[in-house]
């Protein structure tokens, strides 16, 4: 009993028409292409769940930038 009434035999028949019909280097290219773009879609699914981390962070710098900027535009004004 194979998958879902499939035996290993019919499975393995299966598998040798296919390699006679791409060839296995180019099997291999198709599985590394199908190996980088699970990869990549992996990274980008990680880099997402961090992102919203980093987001409050990056606020909260931009504000000290604008306090910061907007006391020294204060003791610019003072000078004068």
């Amino acid at each position: 009993m194979g998958f879902g009434g499939i035996s290993i035999w019919q499975l393995l028949i299966i598998l040798v028409i296919v390699l006679l019909l791409f060839g296995t280097k180019r099997l291999k290219n198709i599985g590394s292409d199908l190996g980088g773009a699970v990869k990549g879609f992996k990274k980008s699914m990680s880099d997402e769940e961090k992102k919203p981390d980093e987001e409050p962070q990056k606020l909260e710098q931009a504000d000290e930038k604008v306090i910061e900027g907007e006391a020294v535009k204060e003791q610019e004004k003072d000078k004068r």
